[in-house]
């Protein structure tokens, strides 16, 4: 729960009061604010634009003076980048809303914005894998040292050890940690002291030798969320407010479980906030082998939380290390999610520089799964595929090929053939046009002569058509027309398309009226020479 104070802003009292009271409404069940965060949210926005109103030479004091000049300076005002566009646009849809602002100053707040990019670049393949490595040493360490010392509480309540050997000591150890959250100890001045039989036994009282052995440590916790993002490209807050997937009753034909993950992603808007996906557990490596061993890991400690209080049921829940007044969760000594220090502890410990969790997701996204998470395709698109340099570094072969796929295309569909008043006394008659350059055909080795059909000379640069030729070239027309309706369609493109298509383009250029001329024209001789060429006959 949280208190906010508005006699605290810097602005009139009307302003004040209307200020509360939009605030509560969106507070009330069915606002719009499901959150904490959101809440706090707003109130930062809301101090900002306070101060900011407080430093005019004239500070507004009723919402008539929220004019649209005065928004139009607090706009501009405001950064460049996400935090700036975010103030605008969050505290726009805010005001806005409300008919008691003026007509002009909600229109000014409904301008649209230019769209802000993301300014994180994706990690480099090198940087990837060197994240991935670290996490997966961190927490495969911790989930080994949990296992081992499960199977040994398992044993001693089971009565397996010899009272007050070494292995009993530990056990003892073990069933009070699960129990209470601390292994045996005395409270002396108001602090915890274990006791001593117990200490030597587990081999010191620091961490290591004593909570650790049942619980995620902060660092520990992270490394899980940097494998959950990884595997499946959620954000931070999703993953630090997952609650624990639950194997389903069904489960697989061949007996793997297969888990639910309910997700929730509250910027998605009122009636689209959950999301529910199936993983299976198949084996070594795959994301439901990570959900196995995340449950196997944090067992312990969600068993004590839940049993505390059977709302906070999340899949992160780790051991605070200095439990105390300021702990961060409703139950001690332990904590849920990830806090703001979580990526600064485990940094110090991993000894890497930097892995924010948004630059994880937007690389997993983008260059892995290559699909949206938990965002439209236009916002993925948009966001996050088009900025980013690995995609426009990879895409640049691809889109040179798909250029000379596509001109190889065109030269193949679209006239190459010169067009001419006469014909030339070096040329050559072909069956379809008049032939310049028979030695250096761009179809044929060069030197060597052309061994191209006829009815590719229309896609020849070398080729020219004068008047001469557009009879018979209407006729060839006319008889590849006739074909497609005999022949199959796929069949007629393939074989006669490209030809057709070509011809097309010719009638084009000539116009209608010459291409009427050219058909009224065709003699005996050019329907004879089509003729032959159709049935193959010019074919080497």
């Amino acid at each position: 729960m949280g208190t906010f104070n508005f006699d605290e802003l810097p602005v009139g009292a009307e302003l004040q009061r209307a200020f509360a009271r939009w605030f509560a409404e969106k507070c009330a069940p069915g606002g719009g604010w499901d959150s904490l965060p959101s809440s706090k949210a707003m109130w930062f926005r809301l101090t900002v634009f306070g101060r900011f109103c407080a430093e005019q030479d004239d500070p507004p004091q009723r919402l008539v003076d929220i004019t649209p000049a005065l928004w139009n300076r607090w706009r501009m005002r405001r950064p460049e980048g996400i935090n700036g566009y975010s103030q605008v646009s969050a505290l726009g849809g805010f005001f806005r809303r409300h008919n008691e602002l003026s007509e002009a100053t909600r229109s000014a707040m409904a301008r649209r914005l230019p769209s802000v990019t993301s300014t994180g670049r994706a990690l480099a393949p090198d940087e990837f894998e060197e994240v991935r490595t670290a996490a997966r040493k961190m927490f495969r360490s911790a989930h080994l040292r949990i296992r081992a010392n499960t199977e040994l509480l398992r044993r001693w309540r089971e009565g397996s050890f010899e009272q007050q050997s070494r292995d009993w000591l530990i056990g003892e150890a073990l069933d009070s940690l699960a129990r209470t959250g601390y292994v045996p100890h005395r409270r002396i001045n108001g602090r915890h002291r274990n006791l001593v039989r117990n200490v030597a036994a587990l081999g010191g009282d620091e961490a290591r030798h004593t909570w650790m052995r049942l619980f995620l440590s902060r660092s520990e916790a992270y490394a899980v969320a940097v494998l959950l993002v990884m595997e499946f490209g959620l954000n931070a807050t999703v993953v630090s407010e997952m609650r624990a997937p639950r194997a389903l009753q069904d489960g697989g034909s061949d007996g793997f479980p297969i888990y639910r993950m309910e997700l929730e992603k509250r910027r998605r808007g009122a009636g689209r906030h959950f999301e529910t996906r199936n993983v299976p557990d198949t084996g070594a490596d795959t994301p439901g082998r990570l959900i196995s061993k995340a449950l196997e890991a944090t067992s312990h400690a969600r068993a004590f939380i839940t049993a505390a209080d059977s709302t906070l049921d999340f899949l992160l829940i780790w051991r605070n290390a200095q439990p105390g007044p300021r702990n961060v969760s409703p139950v001690a000594p332990f904590g849920i999610g990830l806090t703001k220090n979580a990526e600064d502890s485990w940094l110090r410990e991993t000894g890497l520089t930097a892995a924010p969790l948004q630059r994880l997701r937007k690389t997993v996204n983008v260059l892995h799964r290559r699909e949206p998470g938990q965002n439209s395709q236009d916002t993925h698109d948009a966001v996050y595929v088009l900025p980013e340099p690995q995609v426009q570094q990879a895409s640049a072969p691809i889109i040179a090929q798909g250029a000379e796929s596509a001109l190889a295309h065109a030269q193949h569909t679209v006239l190459r053939a010169q067009l001419a008043d006469t014909a030339r006394p070096d040329s050559l008659e072909t069956a379809t046009a008049a032939c310049c350059d028979y030695k250096n055909s761009p179809f044929s080795a060069q030197g060597t002569g052309c061994r191209a059909s006829f009815l590719m000379c229309t896609a020849c640069p070398n080729a020219r058509i004068h008047p001469k030729h557009h009879p018979r070239l209407a006729y060839l027309h006319l008889s590849l027309g006739s074909l497609r309706s005999v022949l199959g369609d796929e069949t007629w493109a393939a074989d006669w398309g490209n030809p057709f298509t070509r011809l097309e383009d010719l009638k084009r250029r000539l116009g209608d009226q010459v291409w009427a001329k050219a058909l009224a024209s065709v003699t005996s001789s050019d329907r004879a020479t089509i003729g032959s060429l159709l049935e193959g006959q010019y074919d080497l």
